[in-house]
């Protein structure tokens, strides 16, 4: 059975706030909240960056059933991938085992703006085969001696370990890392323009991948991205502090100015057009019903933006989520 994320994202909204909208979202019937991890957001001019593991935490106090996963932090350059294992240990606790670490290999937003290079994919790929093993096999609680090309731990071991075993998702957006995950990761997240895309690119190099390795197909979280709006206009105020997201350049950017510069001096149509829009319970059950009926997701990532975001949360969950489980019968 299809379970059902709620997106909270760091680059719009303070962490404060985005504990208020788990709460709500727990109310309203979703099953995960899936937390954005970033130092810098997409934009410099109407944007939040708290620091996500507190957020978790106050998140993990403030609800009780509710499952929470970072989408995602990156364990290669700001954090060592032990220290990574280390927060997640401690959200798994605090949250009494509702914690998924789900990982990526980031941006140069969140990098380089403290001094940390931002090397080709390659290296990033490299660096996280390393950080995948150094983390599973700390949550798993082994006193760990390791010394690869990038890491090393000398008998590093959680003395507050977790209380069950954490799943860790890896972020793919290509077959590469969709095959990385599917030899090292419990399963994969990935963000969905075009469903048939993602089936192509992520979700059958990932299945052959897991097939070669003799493991079973992961699980897959797939979020998407859209705008609820009654005009361009309007979409274009709420979708304000994303829209560097869509600019040129965005993985190797380091100031948020830039992307924004970037992203204004671009058509909204254009940025607009990459996004869906929505405005009706129906145009949501229309956006993310593929991801169920043609991905077959296990998680669905409801990743949306509004000018109220509180009444869009209590919408989704009185009239788009009962309409995407009818889905399933």
């Amino acid at each position: 059975m299809t379970r059902f994320a709620y997106f909270c994202g760091h680059e719009q909204w303070q962490p404060e706030t985005l504990v208020e909208h788990a709460v709500l979202a727990e109310r309203a019937g979703f099953d995960f909240v899936v937390v954005s991890e970033h130092f810098h957001p997409w934009v410099d001019d109407t944007s939040a960056s708290g620091y996500a593991f507190s957020t978790i935490g106050a998140i993990a106090n403030a609800t009780e059933r509710v499952q929470i996963a970072t989408g995602v932090t990156t364990p290669l350059f700001r954090y060592h991938p032990g220290v990574v294992a280390q927060a997640a240990a401690t959200m798994d606790r605090l949250s009494e085992g509702r914690f998924h670490l789900g990982v990526g290999t980031g941006e140069n937003l969140n990098e380089g703006p403290l001094g940390y290079p931002f090397p080709k994919y390659a290296e990033r790929a490299a660096r996280m085969a390393e950080a995948l093993q150094i983390m599973r096999r700390l949550l798993d609680g082994e006193k760990l001696d390791f010394t690869g090309e990038y890491y090393t731990t000398d008998r590093a071991k959680l003395y507050s370990p977790p209380i069950g075993r954490v799943p860790i998702w890896l972020a793919a957006g290509g077959p590469k890392s969709a095959g990385l995950a599917a030899r090292l990761a419990d399963g994969i997240i990935t963000s969905v323009k075009d469903p048939a895309v993602t089936v192509e690119k992520v979700i059958d190099p990932a299945a052959a991948a897991s097939r070669e390795a003799g493991r079973s197909a992961l699980p897959v979280l797939a979020s998407r991205w859209s705008v609820r709006a009654s005009s361009d206009d309007e979409a274009w105020e709420a979708l304000s502090a994303w829209r560097g997201l869509r600019a040129p350049g965005r993985l190797e950017a380091v100031d948020p100015a830039v992307l924004r510069e970037r992203a204004d001096s671009m058509d909204r149509t254009e940025i607009l057009s990459r996004y869906s829009l929505v405005s009706s319970p129906d145009d949501y059950v229309a956006v993310y019903s593929p991801l169920i009926t043609e991905l077959g997701a296990d998680v669905v990532t409801i990743q949306t933006t509004a000018l109220n975001q509180v009444a869009t949360i209590e919408m989704l969950g009185s009239e788009v989520l009962p309409a995407l489980r009818n889905l399933e019968g």
